[in-house]
């Protein structure tokens, strides 16, 4: 149990609506907002914005937020300003307005400015943590993945500890500062300094929990609030052992679902593994466990790839059906005997790294340093040589999602100051939250999501029936976008036990790109959770 937490679990609703606006109190200097720089759209505007790096003593240390808005396009019919976030956590936001603006979410930009703020820590608000580590061999999902054939306790506690060495040295006076009660209190500050009476907020992913956050401390100072891609806020916190354990079941079930439309649609699949592409899968992986692939077609590094490679490569496809065409032909190059694809997809998607340059982005690290202070990890390392096993025993692919990997949180020895670990509700008298849920979510399963909106009591569920990681803009327009859309305009809640359908995945013909998919390959996919 985090003992520097403040805000305790037993306290009651009448307590926290009490305490959380004193703990988000500053001064409400208003935004100074100028031009974004020469590569920004011309709409788009930015501010920096000074908070405490400590809500308890607001004249010590400081983070200076970065902060970008794009203006309403319809300002006749503004609602007001939309907060938003891409999760992670460690995603920056404001980098997206400002090279994509109004394409980002036309019809939202419409009537709200949309507001993205990097959090504290990331992007480049300042101090920005990283710990500019070679994330295939340093990092938290560095290679060779553990298996209980590998796994020996003192090699894993001695590879986490310089990790953690590394991010302590290189990121001093930041890190137990970094919670995300603390954005919330972000974003209320940045919410008053705005002029804006009430907050309007769109989250995704790890967002929700930034929202679920949010909602629990300032029930009175949000008008409306979507969580898509929802996290089971307790869980996430309070046990993050069985949060991870089901997230890995989710990819398994997820890769399933991929190989199964592969098999129906070998056309759109480059014809990998005929009717059976589950089997070639596997005798894939089995085949660069023992002999790696050459990777001479990928210039930027050419290196074989192996099973692990592999594995990594597939998890990081599963959270957009629009990347599964991707998969589709790495896989068939690889079962070609060119390895290409494969080495493209785990160096620039799993672990974030730059082409051109050859560094990685530090989302990796910031989601480590994130995570680490502020969820409640078991300190007894024999429990993640147990999981590490019991996840190898469970999961066929993704096994090194949970287990082993979590011991560097274990020892991570910096606690988060003024973390909130619930409870998690929403009074009647508040504003309905909209939980927007995908079936077949491989990072946030569904029934995260039906716990969070029974946790919440006062939350309103809408489902989207199929597959990728959150549903806003994903294949639903005439149910999901259209339910999110009007409820952010108009607080109009969706009829209860709503459903939405997915266009199916290699169903239908390839689309051709629009503008703004062209424009987001300047940037980093939006990263939601591992």
């Amino acid at each position: 149990m985090p003992r520097a937490s403040r805000l305790l679990p037993c306290l009651t609703v009448a307590a926290l609506l009490a305490l959380a606006p004193r703990a988000g109190a500053a001064q409400h200097q208003p935004l100074q907002w100028s031009s974004c720089g020469s590569d920004s759209v011309a709409r788009v505007t930015c501010a920096d914005y000074k908070v405490p790096r400590d809500y308890d003593a607001p004249a010590g240390p400081q983070f200076t937020l970065h902060v970008a808005k794009s203006p309403a396009t319809d300002p006749q019919h503004r609602v007001g300003s939309l907060f938003l976030n891409f999760g992670g956590p460690g995603a920056p936001m404001a980098v997206y307005l400002e090279v994509l603006g109004a394409d980002l979410f036309p019809e939202l930009n419409k009537r709200f400015d949309l507001i993205g703020v990097d959090p504290r820590g990331v992007g480049e608000s300042k101090p920005a943590v990283d710990c500019v580590a070679d994330e295939q061999i340093q990092g938290l999902y560095s290679q060779p993945f553990v298996t209980p054939f590998t796994a020996q306790k003192n090699d894993l506690v001695g590879r986490a500890k310089r990790y953690i060495q590394r991010c302590i040295d290189l990121n001093p006076g930041a890190l137990p500062y970094l919670s995300t009660a603390n954005v919330a209190r972000d974003f209320d500050t940045i919410r008053a300094a705005q002029g804006e009476r009430k907050l309007n907020y769109l989250g995704f992913s790890y967002g929700t929990f930034l929202g679920a956050t949010y909602a629990s401390l300032f029930p009175t100072h949000y008008r409306a609030m979507v969580l898509d891609g929802p996290v089971d806020a307790d869980r996430y916190i309070n046990d993050p052992l069985e949060d991870t354990a089901e997230q890995t079941a989710g990819f398994e079930r997820a890769f399933g679902r991929f190989l199964q439309a592969c098999a129906a649609h070998q056309d759109r699949c480059h014809g990998f593994g005929g009717d059976d592409p589950e089997s070639a899968f596997d005798r894939l992986a089995a085949q660069l466990d023992a002999t790696p692939l050459p990777a001479t077609g990928y210039k930027p590094d050419p290196k074989p790839v192996d099973g692990d490679d592999l594995r990594a490569a597939a998890s990081s496809e599963l959270y957009s059906t629009k990347r599964w065409d991707s998969l589709a032909v790495a896989l068939a190059m690889a079962q070609g005997g060119d390895g290409s694809g494969i080495r493209q997809l785990v160096d620039e998607d799993f672990y974030e790294r730059d082409p051109q340059t050859g560094e990685y982005d530090p989302l990796s690290d910031r989601f480590f340093l994130i995570t680490a202070a502020e969820q409640r990890y078991p300190r007894d390392l024999d429990v993640y040589m147990h999981d590490g096993a019991q996840s190898w025993s469970q999961n066929e692919d993704f096994w090194f999602n949970n287990g082993y990997v979590e011991m560097n949180d274990a020892l991570f020895p910096i606690r988060a100051q003024d973390a909130y670990t619930g409870p998690f509700r929403i009074p009647k008298s508040a504003q309905t939250p909209l939980v927007v849920a995908t079936t077949y979510d491989p990072a946030t399963p569904y029934r995260g999501a039906q716990r969070l909106v029974a946790d919440l009591g006062n939350a309103r569920l809408l489902t989207m029936n199929g597959d990728g990681h959150t549903a806003y803009q994903t294949g639903s327009p005439d149910c999901v976008d259209t339910g999110i859309e009007s409820y952010l305009a108009t607080l109009m809640l969706p009829a209860a036990g709503t459903v939405c359908r997915q266009a199916p995945p290699f169903a239908t013909p390839a689309q051709p790109q629009t503008l703004s998919a062209r424009k987001l390959r300047r940037l980093p996919a939006p990263p939601f959770m591992r």
